[in-house]
């Protein structure tokens, strides 16, 4: 059975690699404006359910939850604005 240290350790390198994927996608999308090939449903059923797991590991006080979800609905938002903005 795994310790408690490893299932977070577990948990919050998930987290960070979870996250940090959306980086190069939101840093290309502010860069080259270029949104055509973004499904506009998909990043807004994307950005909510990033903000359920949000609001579930707040109301369950889990860290590595909290903090990555943080960062990912905020990439995903500039994500769904630029996509709003530029079609």
């Amino acid at each position: 059975m795994l310790n408690p240290v490893m299932i977070e350790a577990i948990g919050s390198l998930a987290a960070l690699i979870t996250t940090l994927c959306w980086i190069p996608q939101a840093w290309r999308v502010i860069r080259t404006r270029e949104t055509r090939a973004i499904s506009l449903p998909a990043q807004v059923a994307l950005l909510i359910g990033v903000g359920m797991w949000l609001v579930y590991g707040v109301l369950m006080g889990i860290a590595p939850l909290v903090w990555s979800n943080v960062v990912t609905f905020a990439l995903v938002a500039v994500i769904v604005a630029m996509k709003l903005r530029f079609g």
